[in-house]
């Protein structure tokens, strides 16, 4: 691959010739669209697009020089300060202010300062991909490239004025990392700043000693070239311990509970961290780190273009914390719904079973509601308080509905992909162990709710057609709910995905309450409300605070999936649209009170299209509420797992050589062996 780039070389001196130079910009863009690759992604053809541009500057005596003085001759009629210290870090304004700002961006762009540096990027890396090609730059490229720029010692006016900008810039972001590290939701999430001579305030303290040494050093710029830069170590080891405390705070995350605001701030705070410590290893460092520093800012200064007004990237930057929290407390949660012994089997099967009959009252409720003559808001309201007190009283009775499990099952798989350990074979046995686990826990969930449910449904659907001379339903209703579960002719299945959407939501919200539940410290200020105090006594509002602050994501997700679960029809309605629910446990009761109240006998094949439609309905349930789930969790901790392949593989061959572990659980505890076949053995 040949590329010529002498003909650039060539016009840029011409350019630098002239008595008052002014390098004309088009130069540097036509270079940039020769280095620009076909594909972003193809390393190969970036290697030898970079290694043609490297090649040219080695070949021809006076490129280098050339090139170096047009460069910061350019870079230095604009603007630079801001993009050094803005480009690429998070405003001040916090995520709603940002949020706000970046979509209203997307309607009214925003105007662009044609003397500011930000400009020339944008110009010369004018496509969206440029930021991928150069981050696929192998560093010893980079380094090759900066070596061959910077054997030139001239030009020294047109550096200095760049590193006066870059020092304003330092200047700019250290009294910016002063201002968080005084906020009170930092102080609040780490107090022992309070204590002790917080690195923040130091940090500042050094930057400015390094800052005054270096204009006292470089006040005669002829002697540059001859000059060591001062010595900025106790800057960059401040730097790091306010690392070091970002840190710790996103540690005790898990401890403390995390808001949007402190997550945007830790956000932030690193951005800062990150950019200050690029700057202060250009400015001092020399050789490979000082190379590299360069790189690494011409890719964030390249990027930031194209992130500063997304609201996917912000939305993506200030979520991961939340997310990771949420879908933590959603994995502790998600640990006690899967059994391992008979003991936990059978706990849970008589768990499940108290959920039944509370479910087979809540749709007869609902039935009995709907032959009311209602407002479509009322209707929507009533539906859905019979589904949210339903669903909390289930849990305060610490009863199981099986259609909540994947939502914390999924969290709790997720957390074992990141935490990992041993071989790949030995990971991919472990996580199949436990995939089995949740199938076999689920199924007995699904059972005891169905198992009840059905029975249930149906000696209400009687006493009541004996005790009050009247169907619970009429032939042409029951027909239609009989009909309605036909996965063939009618909406059950995407109906069903609609459901398992609202039980991942659910478990979100859970989380997220849990998460408050923590952060807001909402169990120690009930118990110090004294008008409370006053109403249940101490004893009893400690015994209630405690309880609100274990469960109150829990009833919250209850409360909230409720809520959906009620008014999904009624939103379909109102919007025209067929948005409806269908739920396995409620889809089972329905199915038997329709039987039963259907005239004459029903026909076979309506009993058992009806029945499977049941079944599907439960799996759709369950494979969306999961699906949705791990995803979500996955990303949270940041984790790509590549072994799915080998996982099902797994799993599949122990269905088939042991299916029962799938329904029973074994004697000993399950460990899935890799290899031609599948085996269990006890763990030791």
């Amino acid at each position: 691959m040949h590329i010529n780039f002498n003909d650039l070389f060539v016009n840029m001196q011409e350019q630098l010739d002239q008595p008052r130079a002014v390098p004309d910009e088009n130069l540097l863009i036509e270079l940039v669209a020769r280095l620009r690759p076909e594909d972003s992604y193809n390393t190969e053809e970036i290697k030898k697009k970079f290694q043609a541009l490297i090649q040219a500057l080695l070949i021809t005596p006076t490129a280098a020089n050339t090139f170096q003085a047009y460069l910061v001759t350019l870079i230095n009629r604009y603007k630079q300060t801001s993009i050094y210290a803005d480009s690429g870090i998070l405003s001040l304004d916090g995520f709603w202010n940002q949020l706000g700002q970046r979509l209203g961006a997307h309607f009214l762009p925003l105007l662009v300062d044609e003397t500011d540096l930000k400009d020339l990027v944008f110009r010369v890396f004018a496509y969206r991909s440029d930021r991928y090609w150069l981050e696929n730059i192998e560093d010893e490229q980079w380094i090759q490239f900066f070596q061959i720029l910077n054997q030139n010692h001239g030009h020294l006016d047109a550096k200095l004025g760049i590193k006066r900008d870059m020092i304003k810039a330092i200047t700019v972001l250290s009294y910016r990392i002063s201002g968080i590290g005084l906020y009170p939701e930092f102080i609040n999430a780490q107090p022992e700043l309070t204590e002790y001579e917080s690195p923040f305030l130091v940090q500042n303290r050094e930057i400015v000693e390094f800052i005054e040494a270096y204009k006292k050093q470089h006040r005669d710029a002829e002697a540059l070239s001859a000059l060591i830069p001062p010595d900025a170590d106790q800057a960059l080891v401040m730097i790091d311990q306010c690392r070091g405390v970002v840190m710790k705070i996103r540690r005790a995350t898990k401890r403390i509970g995390v808001s949007l605001s402190l997550t945007y701030l830790l956000s932030l705070l690193e951005q800062c961290l990150d950019r200050i410590e690029i700057l202060l290893n250009i400015l001092t460092e020399q050789g490979k780190t000082q190379y590299l520093a360069l790189a690494e800012l011409t890719q964030d200064l390249v990027a930031a273009h194209y992130v500063e007004n997304s609201v996917r990237e912000l939305l993506k930057t200030n979520s991961e914390l939340i997310a990771l929290q949420v879908t933590e407390n959603a994995s502790k949660t998600g640990e006690h719904y899967v059994s391992t012994d008979k003991s936990g089997f059978l706990g849970m099967y008589k768990s499940a079973a108290g959920a039944g009959v509370i479910i087979a009252t809540m749709a007869t409720l609902k039935i009995l509601t709907a032959r009311l003559t209602l407002a479509p808001l009322m209707q929507a309201f009533m539906f859905s308080m019979n589904y949210s007190l339903g669903f909390m009283l289930i849990h305060v009775l610490h009863f199981t509905v099986a259609t909540k499990q994947p939502a914390m099952t999924a969290a709790a798989l997720a957390s074992t992909v990141q935490h990992r350990k041993g071989s790949k074979t030995t990971q991919i046995a472990e996580l199949a162990s436990l995939i089995i686990n949740i199938i076999r826990t689920q199924f007995v969930a699904i059972l005891g709710n169905i198992s009840i449910a059905i029975p249930t449904a149906a000696l209400i659907t009687m006493f009541w057609q004996y005790g009050l001379d009247e169907p619970l339903l009429n032939h042409s209703k029951a027909s239609h709910v009989l009909h309605s579960l036909n996965p063939f002719t009618s909406l059950a299945i995407p109906h069903a995905a609609i459901a398992g959407v609202c039980l991942f939501f659910s478990g979100l919200i859970a989380g997220y309450f849990d998460n408050m539940a923590v952060y807001r410290k909402v169990g120690p200020r009930l118990k110090a409300h004294y008008k409370l105090e006053k109403l249940m006594g101490q004893e009893r509002l400690h015994k209630f605070a405690n309880y609100i602050e274990r469960n109150l994501g829990a009833l919250a997700g209850n409360f909230l999936f409720g809520i959906m679960l009620g008014s999904m029809g009624t939103i379909g309605f109102i919007l025209g649209l067929p948005l409806d629910i269908r739920h396995i446990a409620f889809a089972s009761a329905n199915f038997i009170q329709g039987l039963l109240s259907i005239n004459g006998s029903p026909e076979i094949g309506l009993i058992i299209v009806s029945f499977l439609g049941v079944l599907l309905i439960g799996l759709t349930n369950l494979f969306v509420s999961f699906s949705l789930t791990i995803i979500v969790a996955l990303r949270a901790r940041r984790v790509r797992f590549e072994q799915w392949k080998p996982l099902a593989k797994l799993v599949f061959t122990h269905f088939v050589t042991r299916p029962m572990d799938f329904f029973w659980p074994p004697k000993q505890p399950l460990q899935v062996e890799d290899g031609n076949s599948t085996n269990q053995k006890a763990n030791h």
